[in-house]
């Protein structure tokens, strides 16, 4: 029997029910057939130097330094693009970019006239900046180039003994690990070792190599790309401020063309000349010899004739006719008859 309900008394609700927890998979327990397990990151710690590197250009490049930045861009996974500048702005306005982009360091191509490329390697945005002109630029589609490696890898620094001596290479030494490392624990980069990136001085100048790392033997064989440096001016300030240091071993394009003009033009001087040295010795009068007493010994004096003067004129000689002509004259009209009679 349902019982009875008071007046003015709350009814009972019903309990609700307990969601059933699902019970954890013991240690032992396998993944069936159906199961996939995710396997962990290749590298566990964290990503704490976030150094990033804008590579850009200004417009104006030639073919050749496309590819070299974008070799570089290949061998950085650190890096970011960014579109080509405009030659009527200032430097300064990469400051700027390279905030936009959340770049602290950058590597800009500057071309001018079309034939000559210069590099900027900046820190952004307290600086140090340098400014070097590229010359010998080799790229990684090249087929002198043999080696391959794997895309994103980290790659070795070396450095010739020179950049620990002198206080403007230490300096340079710095900048080029603190942009050509790549980062530990980057998300782009592979946890590998197999190239070695070299910067070598010689004839005042930095040469870059890299080259990769066989495993059989540890021999090296070069990948490429490969360019030269020529350094022109330190700067404290990013792309700009006051002049650390100059090289005073630097001449411009400009004055290297100019210099081998001159050397051209001077050649073409000298020989003109020549032409006229031998030509005034040409048209000069010669110079005329003293006579000399033993020159007539041996001359033998012909015999004199005598002077013929001929008062008579001269006879005429007889005009011999030809005989023969008036029998020939009388053929042609006895020819000329019959013709007319057939």
């Amino acid at each position: 029997a349902a019982a009875k309900r008071k007046r003015d008394a709350a009814s009972p609700r019903p309990k609700k029910r307990a969601k059933e927890t699902p019970t954890a998979p013991q240690p032992d327990a396998r993944p069936g057939p159906e199961e996939y397990s995710i396997p962990p990151p290749v590298s566990q710690g964290k990503w704490k130097n976030k150094e990033r590197v804008l590579i850009f250009s200004s417009r104006g490049i030639n073919f050749r330094t496309r590819h070299l930045m974008q070799d570089l861009r290949t061998l950085m996974p650190h890096s970011k693009a960014d579109t080509k500048m405009d030659r009527k702005d200032q430097l300064f306005v990469i400051n700027e970019v390279c905030e936009m982009k959340n770049c602290n360091k950058c590597i800009f191509f500057e071309a001018k006239k079309k034939q000559d490329l210069y590099m900027w390697l900046s820190n952004i945005p307290q600086g140090p900046s340098a400014k070097f002109l590229v010359q010998n630029v080799h790229t990684l589609a090249e087929l002198k180039m043999t080696g391959n490696c794997l895309r994103g890898s980290r790659p070795l620094l070396s450095f010739d003994p020179t950049f620990d001596k002198e206080p403007h290479y230490a300096l340079l030494k710095e900048l080029f690990i603190q942009i050509f490392s790549t980062p530990q624990y980057h998300p782009k980069s592979q946890p590998f070792v197999d190239h070695v990136f070299t910067f070598t001085v010689t004839d005042e100048r930095i040469w870059f190599r890299n080259y990769q790392i066989i495993e059989e033997d540890a021999s090296l064989v070069e990948i490429g790309p490969r360019f030269v440096l020529n350094l022109i001016k330190i700067f404290q300030g990013s792309f700009g401020g006051p002049t650390l240091y100059e090289n005073p071993h630097y001449q411009s394009p400009n004055m290297h063309r100019r210099l081998l003009r001159l050397s051209v033009a001077a050649k073409f001087r000298e020989k003109q000349q020549v032409k006229e040295v031998q030509m005034i010795k040409k048209k000069g009068s010669k110079v005329l010899m003293e006579e000399d007493p033993t020159e007539v010994v041996f001359e033998t004096p012909a015999e004199e004739k005598p002077v013929e003067i001929q008062l008579v004129k001269p006879e005429s000689k007889p005009i011999v006719k030809d005989k023969k002509k008036p029998r020939k004259i009388q053929r042609k009209k006895q020819k000329k008859l019959f013709r007319a009679e057939a």
